[in-house]
Protein backbone atom coordinates (compact mmCIF):
# COMPACT_ATOMS: atom_id res chain seq x y z
CA UNK A 1 0.00 0.00 0.00
CA UNK A 2 1.08 3.51 -0.95
CA UNK A 3 2.09 6.26 1.56
CA UNK A 4 -1.02 8.21 0.00
CA UNK A 5 -3.38 5.21 0.35
CA UNK A 6 -2.36 4.52 3.64
CA UNK A 7 -2.96 8.36 4.82
CA UNK A 8 -6.74 8.60 3.11
CA UNK A 9 -9.73 9.18 4.49
CA UNK A 10 -10.73 5.39 3.74
CA UNK A 11 -7.95 4.18 5.56
CA UNK A 12 -8.62 2.80 8.78
CA UNK A 13 -5.32 1.65 9.32
CA UNK A 14 -3.54 4.78 8.82
CA UNK A 15 -5.94 6.78 11.37
CA UNK A 16 -5.47 3.82 13.98
CA UNK A 17 -1.57 4.97 13.59
CA UNK A 18 -1.73 8.26 12.93
CA UNK A 19 -4.24 9.61 15.68
CA UNK A 20 -2.92 7.07 18.07
CA UNK A 21 0.64 8.57 17.63
CA UNK A 22 -0.59 12.32 17.73
CA UNK A 23 -2.62 11.36 21.17
CA UNK A 24 -0.04 9.41 22.43
CA UNK A 25 2.95 11.76 21.94
CA UNK A 26 0.75 14.80 23.23
CA UNK A 27 0.07 12.68 26.60
CA UNK A 28 3.64 12.07 26.51
CA UNK A 29 4.38 15.61 26.27
CA UNK A 30 2.16 16.41 29.08
CA UNK A 31 4.10 14.32 31.47
CA UNK A 32 7.07 15.89 30.65
CA UNK A 33 6.21 19.86 30.41
CA UNK A 34 3.23 19.57 33.62
CA UNK A 35 6.32 20.06 36.25
CA UNK A 36 7.72 23.44 34.48
CA UNK A 37 4.41 25.92 35.48
CA UNK A 38 3.92 28.00 38.54
CA UNK A 39 0.82 28.22 40.18
CA UNK A 40 -1.77 30.44 39.15
CA UNK A 41 -3.44 33.19 40.69
CA UNK A 42 -7.28 31.42 41.20
CA UNK A 43 -5.16 28.07 42.32
CA UNK A 44 -5.42 28.13 45.94
CA UNK A 45 -8.77 29.11 46.10
CA UNK A 46 -9.73 26.67 43.56
CA UNK A 47 -8.27 23.94 46.01
CA UNK A 48 -10.14 25.26 48.77
CA UNK A 49 -13.16 24.53 46.94
CA UNK A 50 -12.78 21.55 46.32
CA UNK A 51 -12.11 21.27 50.05
CA UNK A 52 -15.37 23.16 51.07
CA UNK A 53 -16.94 20.55 49.10
CA UNK A 54 -15.32 17.46 50.29
CA UNK A 55 -16.06 19.00 53.96
CA UNK A 56 -19.52 18.60 53.20
CA UNK A 57 -20.09 15.60 51.51
CA UNK A 58 -17.99 14.07 54.67
CA UNK A 59 -20.53 15.61 57.21
CA UNK A 60 -22.80 12.92 55.97
CA UNK A 61 -20.44 10.41 56.50
CA UNK A 62 -21.21 8.38 60.36
CA UNK A 63 -19.51 10.42 63.31
CA UNK A 64 -17.27 7.78 63.79
CA UNK A 65 -15.29 8.18 59.98
CA UNK A 66 -12.01 8.63 60.24
CA UNK A 67 -12.33 11.24 56.91
CA UNK A 68 -14.97 13.29 58.61
CA UNK A 69 -12.33 14.22 61.36
CA UNK A 70 -9.59 14.83 58.90
CA UNK A 71 -7.33 17.82 60.16
CA UNK A 72 -7.13 19.94 57.05
CA UNK A 73 -11.43 19.97 57.45
CA UNK A 74 -10.93 22.03 60.56
CA UNK A 75 -9.51 25.07 59.08
CA UNK A 76 -11.78 24.59 56.04
CA UNK A 77 -14.86 26.83 55.83
CA UNK A 78 -18.48 25.59 55.97
CA UNK A 79 -20.02 25.77 52.45
CA UNK A 80 -22.91 28.10 53.84
CA UNK A 81 -20.10 30.16 54.84
CA UNK A 82 -17.90 29.73 51.27
CA UNK A 83 -18.19 32.83 49.47
CA UNK A 84 -16.90 31.08 45.93
CA UNK A 85 -19.34 28.30 46.47
CA UNK A 86 -21.19 28.61 43.63
CA UNK A 87 -18.19 27.89 41.59
CA UNK A 88 -18.97 24.64 39.93
CA UNK A 89 -17.02 22.18 42.20
CA UNK A 90 -16.60 18.55 40.32
CA UNK A 91 -13.51 19.43 38.97
CA UNK A 92 -11.88 20.50 42.15
CA UNK A 93 -12.93 17.89 44.33
CA UNK A 94 -11.71 15.10 41.76
CA UNK A 95 -8.26 16.71 42.25
CA UNK A 96 -8.38 17.14 46.12
CA UNK A 97 -9.69 13.24 45.96
CA UNK A 98 -6.72 11.79 44.25
CA UNK A 99 -4.26 14.07 45.92
CA UNK A 100 -5.04 12.33 48.83
CA UNK A 101 -4.60 9.27 47.24
CA UNK A 102 -1.62 9.10 45.19
CA UNK A 103 0.06 12.24 46.69
CA UNK A 104 2.38 12.75 49.84
CA UNK A 105 -0.06 15.26 50.84
CA UNK A 106 2.61 18.09 50.38
CA UNK A 107 1.72 21.24 48.14
CA UNK A 108 4.70 20.27 45.63
CA UNK A 109 3.07 16.92 44.70
CA UNK A 110 -0.91 18.35 44.97
CA UNK A 111 0.29 21.00 42.07
CA UNK A 112 1.77 18.74 39.79
CA UNK A 113 -0.64 16.41 40.19
CA UNK A 114 -3.13 18.99 39.74
CA UNK A 115 -1.28 20.59 36.57
CA UNK A 116 -0.97 17.09 34.97
CA UNK A 117 -5.15 16.11 35.61
CA UNK A 118 -5.87 19.57 33.91
CA UNK A 119 -3.32 18.58 31.11
CA UNK A 120 -5.46 15.31 30.96
CA UNK A 121 -9.01 16.81 30.98
CA UNK A 122 -7.50 19.45 27.78
CA UNK A 123 -6.23 16.04 26.08
CA UNK A 124 -10.57 14.99 26.57
CA UNK A 125 -11.10 18.05 24.94
CA UNK A 126 -8.76 18.05 21.94
CA UNK A 127 -9.90 13.87 21.48
CA UNK A 128 -13.57 15.36 21.27
CA UNK A 129 -12.65 18.42 18.61
CA UNK A 130 -11.08 16.02 17.03
CA UNK A 131 -14.08 13.60 16.83
CA UNK A 132 -16.21 16.89 15.93
CA UNK A 133 -14.29 17.47 13.20
CA UNK A 134 -14.20 13.83 11.69
CA UNK A 135 -17.74 13.97 11.88
CA UNK A 136 -18.38 17.60 10.17
CA UNK A 137 -15.73 17.27 7.35
CA UNK A 138 -16.63 13.12 7.13
CA UNK A 139 -12.78 12.80 6.87
CA UNK A 140 -10.46 12.16 10.07
CA UNK A 141 -7.16 14.10 8.62
CA UNK A 142 -9.31 17.38 8.63
CA UNK A 143 -10.89 16.33 11.80
CA UNK A 144 -7.30 15.91 13.15
CA UNK A 145 -6.20 19.20 12.01
CA UNK A 146 -8.62 20.71 13.98
CA UNK A 147 -7.02 19.18 16.83
CA UNK A 148 -3.64 20.37 16.17
CA UNK A 149 -4.68 23.82 15.57
CA UNK A 150 -5.70 23.62 19.11
CA UNK A 151 -2.36 22.13 20.17
CA UNK A 152 -0.23 24.49 18.56
CA UNK A 153 -2.35 28.14 19.86
CA UNK A 154 0.05 28.76 22.43
CA UNK A 155 -2.32 30.47 24.93
CA UNK A 156 -4.30 27.57 25.16
CA UNK A 157 -1.77 24.91 25.54
CA UNK A 158 -0.09 27.03 28.44
CA UNK A 159 -3.29 27.19 30.32
CA UNK A 160 -3.96 23.60 29.44
CA UNK A 161 -1.47 22.93 32.25
CA UNK A 162 -3.11 25.08 35.20
CA UNK A 163 -5.94 26.83 34.28
CA UNK A 164 -8.79 24.84 35.88
CA UNK A 165 -11.82 26.78 35.08
CA UNK A 166 -11.79 28.25 31.75
CA UNK A 167 -9.87 25.23 30.05
CA UNK A 168 -11.65 22.04 31.92
CA UNK A 169 -14.69 23.98 31.27
CA UNK A 170 -13.73 23.88 27.38
CA UNK A 171 -12.84 20.29 27.35
CA UNK A 172 -16.41 19.53 28.77
CA UNK A 173 -18.18 22.15 26.74
CA UNK A 174 -16.41 20.65 23.46
CA UNK A 175 -17.34 16.95 24.08
CA UNK A 176 -21.20 17.76 25.31
CA UNK A 177 -21.04 19.38 21.87
CA UNK A 178 -19.40 16.09 20.34
CA UNK A 179 -22.35 13.96 22.12
CA UNK A 180 -24.60 16.51 21.01
CA UNK A 181 -24.20 15.76 17.29
CA UNK A 182 -24.15 12.47 17.80
CA UNK A 183 -27.56 12.40 19.29
CA UNK A 184 -28.61 14.65 16.40
CA UNK A 185 -27.75 12.25 13.71
CA UNK A 186 -28.94 9.34 15.42
CA UNK A 187 -31.45 10.20 18.36
CA UNK A 188 -31.88 7.59 21.01
CA UNK A 189 -32.56 7.21 24.28
CA UNK A 190 -29.25 6.59 25.15
CA UNK A 191 -27.73 9.19 23.55
CA UNK A 192 -29.68 11.63 25.11
CA UNK A 193 -29.02 9.98 28.53
CA UNK A 194 -25.12 10.32 27.23
CA UNK A 195 -25.47 13.92 26.02
CA UNK A 196 -27.28 14.95 29.38
CA UNK A 197 -24.63 13.88 31.49
CA UNK A 198 -21.61 15.72 29.21
CA UNK A 199 -24.13 18.64 29.47
CA UNK A 200 -24.34 18.15 33.37
CA UNK A 201 -20.24 17.93 33.66
CA UNK A 202 -19.87 21.19 31.62
CA UNK A 203 -22.38 22.80 33.77
CA UNK A 204 -20.76 21.24 37.50
CA UNK A 205 -17.41 23.55 35.92
CA UNK A 206 -19.12 26.84 35.15
CA UNK A 207 -22.97 27.32 35.79
CA UNK A 208 -22.92 28.66 32.28
CA UNK A 209 -22.83 25.52 30.55
CA UNK A 210 -26.76 25.50 30.72
CA UNK A 211 -26.60 27.16 27.72
CA UNK A 212 -25.82 23.76 26.27
CA UNK A 213 -29.59 23.15 26.71
CA UNK A 214 -30.27 25.79 24.42
CA UNK A 215 -28.35 25.08 22.16
CA UNK A 216 -29.55 21.08 22.23
CA UNK A 217 -33.12 22.44 22.54
CA UNK A 218 -32.23 24.63 18.61
CA UNK A 219 -30.68 20.99 17.79
CA UNK A 220 -33.70 18.90 18.11
CA UNK A 221 -36.06 21.58 16.31
CA UNK A 222 -33.85 21.75 13.30
CA UNK A 223 -33.33 17.95 13.55
CA UNK A 224 -37.03 17.56 13.88
CA UNK A 225 -38.45 15.27 11.14
CA UNK A 226 -34.97 15.53 9.13
CA UNK A 227 -32.81 12.91 11.37
CA UNK A 228 -31.29 9.12 10.27
CA UNK A 229 -33.94 7.51 10.99
CA UNK A 230 -36.16 10.27 11.40
CA UNK A 231 -36.77 12.41 14.65
CA UNK A 232 -40.56 12.27 15.59
CA UNK A 233 -43.24 13.99 17.73
CA UNK A 234 -43.16 11.16 20.32
CA UNK A 235 -39.44 10.38 20.41
CA UNK A 236 -38.70 14.00 20.85
CA UNK A 237 -40.65 13.89 23.51
CA UNK A 238 -38.86 10.80 25.19
CA UNK A 239 -35.57 12.15 24.03
CA UNK A 240 -35.92 15.68 25.57
CA UNK A 241 -37.52 14.45 28.61
CA UNK A 242 -34.48 12.25 29.24
CA UNK A 243 -32.05 14.62 28.77
CA UNK A 244 -33.62 16.88 30.67
CA UNK A 245 -33.78 14.42 33.80
CA UNK A 246 -30.28 13.79 33.09
CA UNK A 247 -29.16 16.99 33.34
CA UNK A 248 -31.03 17.88 36.54
CA UNK A 249 -29.56 14.58 38.07
CA UNK A 250 -26.26 14.95 37.01
CA UNK A 251 -25.85 18.96 38.25
CA UNK A 252 -27.63 17.79 41.64
CA UNK A 253 -24.85 15.09 42.02
CA UNK A 254 -22.11 17.10 40.95
CA UNK A 255 -22.30 20.47 43.14
CA UNK A 256 -22.98 20.10 46.65
CA UNK A 257 -23.42 23.58 47.27
CA UNK A 258 -26.95 22.56 45.65
CA UNK A 259 -27.99 20.29 47.88
CA UNK A 260 -27.53 22.78 50.93
CA UNK A 261 -30.06 25.24 48.98
CA UNK A 262 -32.27 24.09 46.43
CA UNK A 263 -32.89 23.98 42.83
CA UNK A 264 -34.27 27.13 41.69
CA UNK A 265 -30.55 28.67 43.73
CA UNK A 266 -29.22 28.01 40.44
CA UNK A 267 -31.04 30.77 39.22
CA UNK A 268 -29.66 33.33 41.69
CA UNK A 269 -25.90 31.80 40.83
CA UNK A 270 -26.22 32.34 37.22
CA UNK A 271 -27.35 35.80 37.97
CA UNK A 272 -24.35 36.22 40.50
CA UNK A 273 -21.80 34.55 37.63
CA UNK A 274 -23.22 37.27 34.97
CA UNK A 275 -22.59 40.01 37.52
CA UNK A 276 -19.71 38.90 39.35
CA UNK A 277 -18.46 41.64 41.70
CA UNK A 278 -14.92 41.76 40.45
CA UNK A 279 -13.54 45.10 42.02
CA UNK A 280 -10.09 45.32 39.91
CA UNK A 281 -9.58 46.90 36.56
CA UNK A 282 -8.13 45.63 33.33
CA UNK A 283 -5.53 46.94 31.09
CA UNK A 284 -7.08 47.42 27.39
CA UNK A 285 -5.71 49.53 25.05
CA UNK A 286 -3.36 51.24 27.53
CA UNK A 287 -6.05 52.28 29.70
CA UNK A 288 -6.98 50.92 33.23
CA UNK A 289 -10.26 50.53 32.98
CA UNK A 290 -13.02 48.84 35.72
CA UNK A 291 -14.84 45.49 34.24
CA UNK A 292 -17.70 47.53 34.36
CA UNK A 293 -17.03 50.34 31.60
CA UNK A 294 -14.95 47.53 29.16
CA UNK A 295 -16.25 48.74 25.69
CA UNK A 296 -17.65 46.57 23.51
CA UNK A 297 -14.53 45.62 21.08
CA UNK A 298 -13.01 44.18 24.12
CA UNK A 299 -13.63 40.30 23.34
CA UNK A 300 -13.00 40.77 19.61
CA UNK A 301 -9.91 42.55 20.19
CA UNK A 302 -8.62 40.37 22.61
CA UNK A 303 -9.16 37.56 20.34
CA UNK A 304 -7.07 39.08 17.29
CA UNK A 305 -4.07 39.55 19.10
CA UNK A 306 -3.36 36.32 20.63
CA UNK A 307 -5.05 34.09 18.34
CA UNK A 308 -2.70 33.13 15.66
CA UNK A 309 -3.13 35.31 12.68
CA UNK A 310 -3.90 32.22 10.16
CA UNK A 311 -6.20 30.46 12.09
CA UNK A 312 -8.59 33.81 12.87
CA UNK A 313 -8.42 34.63 8.80
CA UNK A 314 -9.29 31.00 8.02
CA UNK A 315 -12.26 30.89 10.51
CA UNK A 316 -13.63 34.16 8.61
CA UNK A 317 -13.00 32.85 5.10
CA UNK A 318 -14.84 29.55 6.42
CA UNK A 319 -17.69 31.86 8.06
CA UNK A 320 -17.62 33.49 4.47
CA UNK A 321 -17.97 30.59 2.56
CA UNK A 322 -20.80 29.41 4.85
CA UNK A 323 -22.87 32.41 4.45
CA UNK A 324 -22.17 32.13 0.35
CA UNK A 325 -23.47 28.18 0.66
CA UNK A 326 -26.39 28.90 3.03
CA UNK A 327 -27.36 31.56 0.42
CA UNK A 328 -27.71 29.24 -2.39
CA UNK A 329 -29.29 26.08 -0.03
CA UNK A 330 -32.15 26.95 1.06
CA UNK A 331 -33.73 26.55 3.92
CA UNK A 332 -30.54 25.47 5.52
CA UNK A 333 -31.36 23.05 8.05
CA UNK A 334 -32.97 20.64 5.52
CA UNK A 335 -29.70 19.15 5.22
CA UNK A 336 -27.17 17.22 8.29
CA UNK A 337 -24.72 19.53 7.36
CA UNK A 338 -26.35 23.03 7.15
CA UNK A 339 -27.78 22.34 10.53
CA UNK A 340 -24.95 21.14 12.46
CA UNK A 341 -23.09 24.56 10.61
CA UNK A 342 -26.06 26.64 12.15
CA UNK A 343 -24.96 24.98 15.30
CA UNK A 344 -21.54 25.84 15.07
CA UNK A 345 -22.11 29.46 14.14
CA UNK A 346 -24.18 29.65 17.23
CA UNK A 347 -21.39 28.20 19.27
CA UNK A 348 -18.56 30.54 17.69
CA UNK A 349 -20.81 34.10 18.05
CA UNK A 350 -23.81 33.87 20.26
CA UNK A 351 -22.06 34.00 23.18
CA UNK A 352 -19.69 36.35 21.91
CA UNK A 353 -22.20 39.06 20.69
CA UNK A 354 -24.34 38.61 24.03
CA UNK A 355 -21.24 39.39 25.99
CA UNK A 356 -21.24 42.47 24.03
CA UNK A 357 -24.82 43.48 24.33
CA UNK A 358 -25.26 42.55 27.86
CA UNK A 359 -21.98 43.77 28.79
CA UNK A 360 -21.32 40.71 30.94
CA UNK A 361 -18.26 40.54 33.47
CA UNK A 362 -15.37 39.60 31.40
CA UNK A 363 -11.71 40.36 32.86
CA UNK A 364 -8.08 38.85 32.28
CA UNK A 365 -8.58 38.73 28.51
CA UNK A 366 -11.08 37.06 27.04
CA UNK A 367 -10.87 33.57 29.12
CA UNK A 368 -14.47 33.77 30.17
CA UNK A 369 -14.72 32.70 26.44
CA UNK A 370 -12.70 30.44 25.96
CA UNK A 371 -14.85 27.50 24.88
CA UNK A 372 -15.99 29.06 22.18
CA UNK A 373 -12.56 28.16 20.54
CA UNK A 374 -12.88 25.03 19.38
CA UNK A 375 -15.92 26.70 17.44
CA UNK A 376 -13.17 28.63 15.66
CA UNK A 377 -11.34 26.35 14.71
CA UNK A 378 -13.54 24.41 12.84
CA UNK A 379 -14.80 27.16 11.04
CA UNK A 380 -10.60 27.44 10.39
CA UNK A 381 -10.73 24.20 8.91
CA UNK A 382 -13.61 25.13 6.64
CA UNK A 383 -11.69 27.84 5.37
CA UNK A 384 -8.66 25.63 4.75
CA UNK A 385 -10.65 22.91 3.34
CA UNK A 386 -12.49 25.86 0.27
CA UNK A 387 -9.23 27.17 -0.49
CA UNK A 388 -7.49 23.88 -0.71
CA UNK A 389 -10.40 23.23 -3.15
CA UNK A 390 -9.54 26.16 -5.19
CA UNK A 391 -5.73 24.84 -5.13
CA UNK A 392 -7.20 22.41 -7.21
CA UNK A 393 -8.84 24.52 -9.87
CA UNK A 394 -7.34 26.16 -13.19
CA UNK A 395 -6.01 29.62 -13.50
CA UNK A 396 -4.59 32.05 -11.36
CA UNK A 397 -7.03 31.52 -8.20
CA UNK A 398 -5.08 27.78 -8.37
CA UNK A 399 -1.39 29.51 -7.83
CA UNK A 400 -2.73 32.34 -5.42
CA UNK A 401 -4.56 29.84 -2.98
CA UNK A 402 -1.31 27.82 -2.95
CA UNK A 403 0.38 31.04 -1.89
CA UNK A 404 -1.78 31.48 0.64
CA UNK A 405 -1.50 27.93 1.85
CA UNK A 406 2.14 27.69 1.95
CA UNK A 407 2.09 31.16 3.85
CA UNK A 408 -0.39 29.61 6.37
CA UNK A 409 1.95 26.61 6.89
CA UNK A 410 4.67 28.43 7.45
CA UNK A 411 3.07 30.70 10.28
CA UNK A 412 1.94 28.21 11.84
CA UNK A 413 5.66 26.51 11.92
CA UNK A 414 6.89 30.18 13.40
CA UNK A 415 4.06 29.77 15.83
CA UNK A 416 5.39 26.21 16.70
CA UNK A 417 8.72 27.76 17.39
CA UNK A 418 7.16 30.60 19.21
CA UNK A 419 5.72 28.06 21.81
CA UNK A 420 9.06 26.32 22.33
CA UNK A 421 10.87 29.66 22.86
CA UNK A 422 8.21 31.07 25.31
CA UNK A 423 7.87 28.15 27.35
CA UNK A 424 6.87 28.14 30.15
CA UNK A 425 5.58 31.80 29.33
CA UNK A 426 3.14 30.74 26.32
CA UNK A 427 0.44 32.61 28.09
CA UNK A 428 2.03 35.39 27.25
CA UNK A 429 1.60 35.05 23.33
CA UNK A 430 0.74 38.02 21.00
CA UNK A 431 -0.03 36.90 17.60
CA UNK A 432 1.28 39.95 15.56
CA UNK A 433 2.01 42.72 18.56
CA UNK A 434 5.58 43.49 19.33
CA UNK A 435 6.36 43.27 22.73
CA UNK A 436 7.12 47.14 24.00
CA UNK A 437 3.60 47.75 22.74
CA UNK A 438 1.99 44.88 24.20
CA UNK A 439 3.64 45.67 26.77
CA UNK A 440 2.10 49.24 27.04
CA UNK A 441 -1.33 48.26 25.95
CA UNK A 442 -2.30 44.98 27.28
CA UNK A 443 -2.13 42.79 30.44
CA UNK A 444 1.04 40.57 31.02
CA UNK A 445 1.54 37.66 33.43
CA UNK A 446 -2.11 38.50 34.73
CA UNK A 447 -1.94 34.62 36.07
CA UNK A 448 1.24 35.62 38.06
CA UNK A 449 3.25 32.23 37.04
CA UNK A 450 6.78 34.32 36.98
CA UNK A 451 6.74 34.37 40.41
CA UNK A 452 8.13 30.85 40.88
CA UNK A 453 10.85 31.91 38.16
CA UNK A 454 11.86 34.77 40.56
CA UNK A 455 11.36 32.92 43.77
CA UNK A 456 14.16 30.45 41.89
CA UNK A 457 16.12 32.80 41.28
CA UNK A 458 16.44 34.13 44.30
CA UNK A 459 17.15 30.83 46.36
CA UNK A 460 20.20 29.77 43.53
CA UNK A 461 21.93 33.08 43.79
CA UNK A 462 21.41 33.81 47.77
CA UNK A 463 23.04 31.16 49.93
CA UNK A 464 21.76 32.59 53.27
CA UNK A 465 19.68 30.51 55.76
CA UNK A 466 16.79 33.05 55.90
CA UNK A 467 15.77 35.05 52.82
CA UNK A 468 13.09 37.91 53.35
CA UNK A 469 11.01 38.89 49.64
CA UNK A 470 8.00 41.15 48.97
CA UNK A 471 5.56 41.67 46.78
CA UNK A 472 2.40 44.54 45.84
CA UNK A 473 -0.15 41.71 46.32
CA UNK A 474 0.91 38.27 48.13
CA UNK A 475 -1.37 36.09 46.71
CA UNK A 476 1.02 35.01 43.76
CA UNK A 477 3.83 35.19 45.70
CA UNK A 478 2.46 32.68 47.80
CA UNK A 479 0.99 30.55 45.05
CA UNK A 480 4.43 29.76 43.82
CA UNK A 481 5.62 29.53 47.35
CA UNK A 482 3.61 26.41 47.50
CA UNK A 483 5.51 24.65 44.51
CA UNK A 484 8.95 25.01 45.56
CA UNK A 485 10.53 22.15 47.15
CA UNK A 486 10.02 22.19 51.29
CA UNK A 487 13.74 22.67 51.82
CA UNK A 488 13.40 26.05 49.60
CA UNK A 489 9.67 27.17 51.18
CA UNK A 490 11.73 26.33 54.86
CA UNK A 491 14.27 29.54 53.69
CA UNK A 492 11.22 32.07 52.19
CA UNK A 493 10.37 34.70 54.77
CA UNK A 494 7.35 37.03 53.40
CA UNK A 495 8.33 40.19 54.75
CA UNK A 496 6.39 43.07 53.95
CA UNK A 497 8.33 46.98 53.69
CA UNK A 498 12.14 45.66 54.81
CA UNK A 499 12.48 42.50 52.45
CA UNK A 500 15.87 42.10 51.28
CA UNK A 501 14.09 41.19 47.70
CA UNK A 502 11.04 42.74 46.05
CA UNK A 503 9.63 41.02 43.19
CA UNK A 504 7.50 43.34 41.06
CA UNK A 505 5.26 41.84 38.63
CA UNK A 506 3.75 43.95 35.37
CA UNK A 507 0.08 43.21 36.15
CA UNK A 508 -1.97 46.90 36.26
CA UNK A 509 1.92 48.04 36.20
CA UNK A 510 2.27 48.74 32.43
CA UNK A 511 5.38 51.54 33.39
CA UNK A 512 8.72 50.85 34.89
CA UNK A 513 9.33 51.04 38.77
CA UNK A 514 10.85 53.48 40.64
CA UNK A 515 14.66 53.24 41.58
CA UNK A 516 13.58 53.55 45.02
CA UNK A 517 12.71 49.62 44.95
CA UNK A 518 16.49 49.26 44.66
CA UNK A 519 19.01 47.45 42.34
CA UNK A 520 17.09 45.27 39.82
CA UNK A 521 19.24 42.04 39.53
CA UNK A 522 17.24 40.25 37.96
CA UNK A 523 14.61 39.68 35.08
CA UNK A 524 12.01 37.09 33.95
CA UNK A 525 11.22 37.46 29.93
CA UNK A 526 8.40 36.10 27.66
CA UNK A 527 9.93 36.20 24.45
CA UNK A 528 10.69 40.52 24.25
CA UNK A 529 8.09 41.29 27.16
CA UNK A 530 9.41 41.83 30.68
CA UNK A 531 6.91 40.01 32.92
CA UNK A 532 8.80 40.20 36.62
CA UNK A 533 11.69 42.12 38.06
CA UNK A 534 13.32 41.27 41.17
CA UNK A 535 14.81 43.84 42.97
CA UNK A 536 17.26 44.05 45.66
CA UNK A 537 16.96 46.78 48.25
CA UNK A 538 20.56 46.02 50.52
Amino acid sequence: MSLANWLSADSVAGRRWVVGAFFGLLALLGVALHRDYGVSWDESNNHLNGLVNLKYLASWLPKSSAIRHHPTFATTPDIRNFQDAHHGPLFEMAVVALNYVFTDHDSRSYFFLRHLLVFSVFLVGIWALFRLGTYWFRDWRWGLLASALLVLSPRFFAEGFYNGKDVVYLAFFTLAMYTLTRLLHRPSLKRAALHGLATALAIDIRVHGVQLVLFTAVGLALAYGSSMPPLRGRQLVRVGLLYLLMVAGGVLAGWPYLWVHSLPELLAVSSHAVRYPWPLTNLYLGKLLPVGQLPWHYIPVWMVVTIPVPYSLAAAVGLLWALFQGRRQRPLWTSETGRLAILMVLWLLGPIVLVMLTHTVVYEGWRHLYYVYPALLLWAVQGIQWVSRLGQSAGPLRVVSRLVLVAAVLETGHTAWRMVQLHPFQNMYFSFLPGPTAERRFERDYWGLSYRRGLEWILANDSARVVTVDTHLHFPLYNNLLILPPPDRARLRYLPDSARYYLAAYRWHPQSYLDSLGTEVHTVWAGDIKILSVFRRR
